[in-house]
């Protein structure tokens, strides 16, 4: 992963995961969708963000699972 797609992945995740259910798959599929969408849209290649993954799902998925509960 390049640099740059590491500082796109984290930035958006850091948006994204509060407003999602903790640990629910679906939504992790959804947003491995929406993160690869806006990555495109801000003219980062798909191979910057999972070059180094297996699976954007599973980071996303992992990130979800690890989050602390808010409240």
């Amino acid at each position: 992963m390049s640099a740059r797609g590491l500082k796109f992945l984290d930035n958006w995740m850091a948006q994204q995961l509060p407003i999602v259910a903790r640990g629910d798959p679906i939504a992790a599929s959804d947003l491995a969708d929406q993160l690869m969408t806006a990555a495109e849209k801000a003219g980062i290649r798909a191979d910057e963000i999972n070059g180094e993954v297996a699976s954007v799902f599973e980071v996303i998925f992992e990130a979800m699972r690890r989050r602390k509960r808010t409240g």
